[in-house]
This record gives C-alpha cells, sequence and structure tokens, in this order.
C-alpha cells in the first residue's frame, strides 16, 4: 500500500466490529446480483465442480448472510462484509487459505501474526482466534490426513482466516475506535484502502505477517510505547510491581525500612541501575537520582521527597499502567501515518509542547490548555502563519458567558482593558460607545455585538498567535498570565492553546525568512502594528492526547486522564459497537 493511498481522508465501506458484535449487512451485496454469482462461480471453476466443493460452500455462507442480514460463519460475527463478498468474487470463490484439504502456510503465518497481536495492544480473541484453532485441531496434522476436512469446514476456515486479516489490518492502520464516535472534540485520521487488494497481495507475494506490520504506524514513538508495554507485562508476570506501604515522608539521608522495597521497584521500572544494593535502608543519592526520575516521569514535582502525591503514584497497580499503554497505542493508529520530518506536537494531557525535527524535539516548552468544561480537541492541521500584536475577536460563547456578567457589573471595565464594542461580526461593521448601551438588559438572546481587544500587554493573546486554522477556531498564543506556566496543572484557557516562549517559537518558524530575525520580531511586537506574517514553510501541528508514552531515551512517562479520554475509550473498547461506522475508506469500481 502507497503512502499516498494510506493518507487520504475518506469515509468507505469496511465495516468494524469484533467477534460477538451485531453487524447489520444493510446493502452490502447490492453490486452483484445472486444469479449472476451463481452463474460465475460454477459455470467453469475446478473448485465449483461437485455439490460438496469448498467454493459452493464459500459462496453459500456469503449468501446466507445476504438473507439473514447478518454475516455470521460457525456463530462468528463476520465484520469484512463489504470486502470479503469483493475478495471472493474475484478468485471465483476458490479457497485462499487452504490446498487440497489442509491449511497452507500461508493460513500459518496468519494464525502466527494473530496470535502475536498482543504486541500491538489488540487481543487475538477479536480476530476468531479460538474459533480458527479450533478447525486447525479438528483437521489434525496435514501430513497425516490430508484432504479429510469437509468442504463445509474448509469453507468456515477460509471465510474466518480472511475475515480475521481484514479485521486485524484495518485495526493496525485505524485502530479499533473510531474516536469521532465517543469525542465531539476528536477528529481522526481515515485512510482510503483497498482491503480486499491489500489481501489479494499478501497472498500472491506469500508474505502476510510483512504486509500486516507494513500498515502499524511506523513512527519510533509507536515502537517505543510497543517496547514498554512489553517490560511492564514481563514485570507484571514476575510480580515486581511491588506495594510500597504508607509512612512518613522520606528523603535523601534517611533511614527507612521501606527503602528496601524502593529500590526492587525502582529496578523493576528502570529508575535504578541492577548494579545497585538492593538490601540497603539508606535514602542515599543513588535513591534520590531514581525518585526524581521516577517523578518526572510521571508528571509530579521532583523534589526527590516521598511524599502522599508520589506514593499514590507508585502503588498504581501495574494492570493499570498495561491498559494506558494500550489505550495510548490504539491513539497512535488514529493518526497520520507520516506526522512530518518536521512538526509541532501538542500533549494535552502532559501540558506539553515540541517542536520536533527527525524524531528529536529542538524546542520544548510548557502549555496551558482547556478547561474541562471548554477541552481543547484533538486533531492535526497545518500551520500557515503568525500574526504579531493580534487583535482579539471575544467568541460569542465566551462573550456572553464570561464577560457579560462582568461588563454589567463594571461597564467601565471594557475601556479598562482595551476592549471596543462592534455593532456586528461581517460587512461594514461601526464601533459603538459602551456607555450607550443599557447592558443590564443584554442577555444571550439579544447580545448582537462583538467584542474585540486591541493590541498590547493586556491582550488576552499576548504578543504573538500562531494560526493553523480548523474548524474549532483554536490555535496557539502568548499569553499575560505567565504565572500559570508555574502550575502543575494547566487547564485554564478556552480552548486554545497558551505557550510559554512564544518569541521562541516564532524566531523558529521564521528562522528561514531572512526579513525576520530574532531582532526584527521584537521590533515589530514594540511597535503594537497588528501585522501578519506568512510563513515560508508552514508546518504540521499535531495537537494529541497522550496519557502514556516513551521518550527517545527510553524514560516511559505516564500522565493523569485530566479530561476522562481514557475512560471513555476503555468503555469503547469492552462494549460491542452500536453502529457501523468505517475506518478505512474503499471505493468499488
Amino acid at each position: 500500500m502507497d503512502a499516498v493511498a494510506r493518507n487520504k481522508w475518506k469515509k468507505g465501506c469496511f465495516i468494524f466490529g469484533g467477534s460477538g458484535d451485531a453487524v447489520q449487512m444493510n446493502t452490502v451485496f447490492t453490486f452483484i446480483s445472486s444469479a449472476f454469482a451463481f452463474l460465475w462461480v460454477f459455470s467453469g471453476f475446478a473448485y465449483a465442480q461437485g455439490p460438496e466443493s469448498v467454493a459452493k460452500q464459500i459462496f453459500g455462507i456469503i449468501q446466507a448472510g445476504q438473507k439473514t442480514n447478518i454475516f455470521t460463519c460457525r456463530k462468528e460475527r463476520i465484520c469484512g462484509i463489504s470486502a470479503i463478498p469483493e475478495f471472493y468474487l474475484k478468485r471465483g470463490y476458490a479457497p485462499a487459505w487452504t490446498l487440497e484439504g489442509n491449511p497452507t502456510p500461508f493460513a500459518k503465518e496468519l494464525v502466527s501474526s494473530l496470535a502475536s497481536s498482543g504486541y500491538e495492544g489488540l487481543s487475538p480473541e477479536i480476530y476468531h482466534y479460538s474459533e480458527i484453532q479450533k478447525i486447525l485441531a479438528q483437521l489434525g496434522d496435514s501430513d497425516s490426513r490430508s484432504g479429510t476436512a469437509t468442504p463445509s469446514t474448509l469453507a468456515e476456515l477460509d471465510i474466518l482466516l480472511t475475515d480475521a486479516f481484514l479485521l486485524y489490518a484495518t485495526h493496525l492502520l485505524s485502530g479499533r475506535v473510531d474516536p469521532e464516535t465517543i469525542h465531539t472534540a476528536w477528529v481522526a485520521f481515515h485512510p482510503e484502502v483497498d482491503l480486499a487488494g491489500e489481501l489479494s497481495e499478501a497472498l500472491a507475494t506469500g508474505r502476510i505477517a510483512e504486509r500486516l506490520a507494513a500498515l502499524t504506524p511506523s513512527d519510533e514513538g509507536y515502537r517505543r510505547l510497543k517496547t514498554a508495554l512489553l517490560i511492564y507485562r514481563k514485570n507484571a508476570a514476575e510480580k515486581r510491581w511491588l506495594q510500597i506501604p504508607s509512612g512518613p515522608a522520606l528523603k535523601s539521608g534517611e533511614t527507612d525500612a521501606r527503602v528496601a522495597l524502593l529500590r526492587k521497584f525502582f529496578k523493576a521500572t528502570g529508575d535504578l541501575k541492577n548494579t545497585a544494593d538492593e538490601t540497603s535502608l539508606s535514602f542515599d543519592k543513588p535513591m534520590d537520582s531514581a525518585l526524581r526520575r521516577f517523578q518526572r516521569r510521571h508528571g509530579l514535582e521532583a523534589d526527590g521527597i516521598l511524599g502522599k502525591e508520589t506514593l499514590n503514584q507508585l502503588n498504581r497497580p501495574v494492570a493499570g499502567r498495561i491498559r494506558q499503554m494500550e489505550l495510548n497505542l490504539e491513539r497512535w493508529r488514529w493518526l497520520p501515518h507520516d506526522l512530518g520530518q518536521r512538526y509541532v506536537l501538542v500533549n494535552i494531557a502532559a501540558f506539553h509542547l515540541d517542536v520536533v525535527e527527525s524524531g528529536r524535539s529542538v524546542l520544548n516548552m510548557r502549555v496551558v490548555v482547556g478547561t474541562h468544561y471548554r477541552k481543547t480537541p484533538v486533531f492535526s492541521e497545518t500551520m500557515k502563519y503568525l500574526e504579531i500584536n493580534p487583535y482579539w475577536n471575544v467568541p460569542f460563547r465566551i462573550a456572553v458567558e464570561d464577560k457579560l456578567p462582568l461588563i454589567q457589573k463594571n461597564p467601565s471595565c471594557l475601556l479598562e482593558n482595551g476592549y471596543r464594542v462592534l455593532n456586528g461580526w461581517e460587512g461594514d461593521v461601526t464601533e459603538v460607545a459602551p456607555e450607550s448601551i443599557d447592558w443590564s438588559g443584554i442577555t444571550r438572546s439579544n447580545f448582537f455585538y462583538r467584542l474585540r481587544q486591541d493590541p498590547g500587554p493586556q491582550n488576552a493573546l499576548g504578543r504573538i498567535k500562531f494560526m493553523f486554522p480548523n474548524r474549532f477556531s483554536v490555535y496557539l498564543h502568548d499569553t499575560p498570565q505567565q504565572k500559570l506556566f508555574n502550575m502543575k496543572v494547566r487547564t485554564f484557557s478556552s480552548g486554545c492553546i497558551r505557550v510559554e516562549k512564544p518569541l521562541e517559537l516564532a524566531t523558529y518558524l521564521l528562522n528561514e525568512d531572512p526579513a525576520w530575525s530574532k531582532e526584527q520580531i521584537e521590533k515589530a511586537i514594540i511597535s503594537e502594528k497588528n501585522r501578519a506574517i506568512i510563513l515560508k514553510n508552514p508546518i504540521p501541528v499535531h495537537l494529541l492526547y497522550w496519557t502514556a508514552w516513551v521518550e527517545p531515551d527510553g524514560a516511559i512517562h505516564f500522565r493523569k486522564d485530566i479530561y476522562g479520554r481514557d475512560l471513555l475509550l476503555d468503555r469503547a473498547l469492552k462494549e460491542r459497537p452500536q453502529s457501523t461506522e468505517s475506518l478505512v475508506g474503499k471505493t468499488y469500481q
């Protein structure tokens, strides 16, 4: 599958769901009439000879799905309800995974790939694994029982293996869940892929596992998180995740019986070198460094003190951490597979921004994100320009919910804070004197004004804003409230992202424009004149929500689920899908 096809945005016809999901057929088979299919299949194909042929049985399973409006096989719900009919039609309903009654090496390779799906944070059971294994056990040793299986059983195996490939391929490419069905402010990436063509190509080349692997996110961040998942599963299996008893706060230089447990724990998490003494009860310098590293990895203040909050994070069950990583692997699969050679990445859950070049952060800073009431959305767009000394046109919702009550208490606050009142948003608007308005009688229903704040030191957007036009009207910007960056939890905005180092970010973005050095940007700011600057090299911006990730140095980070999005995703992955939303696109000829 080439990168161009992978990166097209389109909803299509492959319907998702897991084993046991009631997936409705709707009008899947409208591209072929039953009579035409019957004549096509049984008029000359080798597999069509005889009433009990495998091809006839495959055709019958597909036809039965059309008649009952639910596609099942051995009580397993079939999810490739568009791709499977197309795939078998093109091959005359000949079986794809067996030869002379025995599973082919391709079938065994696929089963092996399904068994390894746990490495991707998925589960083999989603892909009919148990039922496939039952049939394979029934077939027994191919050398001693060649050709003894019934056509019906072989047809069922073929359908299940085909659907398993299609479903697993879809999940690797686009995830198990469409986030737009569980989040109102999350834009998913829907690549257009010919799934039946992918399967045909995999069978033709004999590279089943390789084709599946090519569908996974290629970013090193995804691979690092997969590796971390294995480490934590190993810790869980070996029972290395210890519970640390409560007690008085601990810090460097003190002695406590719990220190020995902490040493074992920090060795398991990688925060303490394996060469360290496990028996010592002294909270020495290596332990101090290990504790501070643990605190940084969990978004805590790295003060080197084992207090209540740090202890709570230490005693989080390893199963919960494993699940966190699985959820974030799923989020990786919602992203474009190519984030760009150079991009801006904001991790909302970590309150952090990185400018990334060739997989490495070249500039980073703290950010302030939306409140629980006005959450920052998740999406990807392209930054095209920045604005020095911006005006702030107060969004209607903020104007009536936040500003209007303040104005009604003190109308002079408008002039005091540099706001102007305009008589509309479009066309020839004029300024209205604030004192000419009876603010006591203004409500949401008759608020026909636009509030606009002039550029200057009081402006809510600060001195620079960074624009990547999007449907949410969200952007990055400076802020006069610099003290908020000292807070650990920074959910204070109305959805936009306030950046700690706007001048450094602007300097980086304009570094290839000879007209705009850092000094020239500073001069433009001092002028207090509004000015837009088009970027010579637009840059992708990814607003993401990661509660678990791994840095290039191998440090495994976790953050609190500030918006409750982990909880929603966990529920969605456990429940049966209630709709047949498409995860990938396909245009049928």
